[in-house]
């Protein structure tokens, strides 16, 4: 098995794989379905052909101050405080097929977890009319929508790219007017790219990848989210086979505006960066390679959106591995 299989094996998904947990991002909810930060080190390689399965926890902890709104669960809230222990179990089936030269991939997640929500909400006097403001506290575990995804990866000498398409399928556990929704009870879809130089004989990564998400309007709420862009960048160095780390960072900002009856704060467009570290383990189980991973982000520069820090944590195996792939 050569150094570069090696290596691709062990990182094995969370190289290629973009998450739909959310956190509190601008549009809708303050949330966008593809996770930042979910790409890193690896991110343009395809492992070989087989199948796959890789588990994400994911820790979000942020807030909004300064009295800036926010449109959550059909209202506008401000002052949110938001935590978010999150679970994104994945199976990923990459297949033997070719497209343009390149090896066809498939991937399934169905996240579930925790939200925990602190925000000041105002609301109408039913006698008055004047604006009546209190806090109002939620915590409530619930399924998020499920995420189907494709994408064709490409190698040549230490160069990895790939492109991939993901939907958000809106059937999760969406209950109208919470404020802890997983669920974003709206399709979309994320048209993304990856690339990765690795170099096998120093275990140089670098890596950047970039996406659109473009987003359905949500018929709960009467609200649809602009498009949004993110970016991510890892470099890192393979010190051994066994251990890898080094810096992670994203940047987000939304370029079109929200729309509809729902988008009372109007066009609502966010943006952040984050910067941090990720380090990586490779193991055994007997004879069953595991790959384990951590990645740390401090968010900054928030605008429409609410900044805080959040913790990967990252378990990945192959199920059944092709020989053709040795």
């Amino acid at each position: 098995m050569s150094v570069r299989t090696t290596v691709a094996q062990a990182a094995l998904l969370a190289a290629f794989t973009c998450l739909p947990i959310s956190a509190l991002y601008a549009a809708e909810g303050g949330a966008g379905f593809y996770l930042l930060g979910g790409k890193g080190a690896m991110a343009g390689v395809l492992p070989p052909a087989g199948v796959y399965f890789q588990n994400d926890v994911y820790i979000y902890t942020g807030d909004l101050g300064g009295n800036r709104g926010l449109p959550l669960g059909g209202k506008i809230v401000a002052d949110v405080d938001a935590t978010a222990i999150l679970e994104a179990p994945t199976v990923i089936w990459v297949t033997p097929t070719e497209i343009a030269s390149g090896s066809l991939a498939f991937s399934f997640t169905l996240p579930l977890g925790q939200k925990n929500v602190d925000a000041g909400l105002q609301i109408a006097n039913p006698v008055l009319g004047n604006p009546v403001a209190f806090d109002r506290k939620e915590d409530r575990f619930s399924f998020g929508d499920p995420i189907a995804a494709a994408m064709v990866g490409w190698h040549s000498g230490n160069w990895h790219w790939q492109t991939g398409v993901m939907v958000n399928i809106p059937i999760g556990d969406y209950k109208d007017g919470s404020l802890s929704n997983l669920s974003f009870n709206r399709w979309a879809a994320d048209l993304n790219a990856a690339v990765t130089w690795l170099d096998p004989s120093t275990g140089l990564d670098l890596s950047v990848a970039a996406g659109f998400t473009f987003n359905g309007e949500n018929p709960a709420t009467d609200y649809k989210t602009g498009t949004e862009f993110h970016l991510e960048w890892a470099i890192s160095q393979n010190f051994s086979k066994e251990f890898s780390a080094g810096l992670v960072g994203y940047y987000y900002d939304q370029v079109t505006g929200d729309s509809g009856e729902g988008a009372a704060l109007g066009d609502f467009k966010g943006r952040v960066a984050a910067i941090g570290a990720t380090a990586a383990y490779n193991f055994e189980v007997g004879k069953l390679p595991v790959s384990a991973r951590v990645k740390y982000f401090h968010e900054f520069d928030a605008k429409n959106r609410a900044e805080g820090d959040a913790v990967f944590l990252t378990l990945a195996i192959p199920l059944a591995v092709s020989q053709a792939g040795h």
